[in-house]
């Protein structure tokens, strides 16, 4: 059997998952990240709460934002973002309660 192999460092799956419609979320570390294939984009939102997307949205407490084309290229892009809203210092009412 083969042993499970990330496949970037946000262990999101490929394109191809996205293009049939399916939604990812996870998290690394802090960061929570929602990524949602609509209308030929890669929707991702992101917060840094310990509360499920849905908690979150209707609180209207998402961070950030963005779109990206479903494509190899939107992709990346949109990984490089992620790997940017990671790298982001926590805010100081975070750190106070670590």
């Amino acid at each position: 059997m083969e042993e499970h192999q990330p496949r970037n460092a946000f262990d999101i799956p490929k394109v191809f998952y996205f293009e049939v419609g399916n939604v990812h979320t996870g998290s690394r570390k802090h960061l929570r990240y929602r990524v949602e294939p609509a209308d030929g984009m890669l929707q991702i939102e992101v917060w840094r709460q310990d509360l499920c997307y849905e908690i979150v949205k209707e609180r209207g407490e998402i961070e950030g934002s963005a779109s990206y084309p479903v494509s190899e290229e939107g992709f990346q892009q949109m990984l490089d973002y992620l790997q940017a809203e990671y790298e982001k210092p926590k805010s100081t009412e975070e750190t106070e309660h670590v």
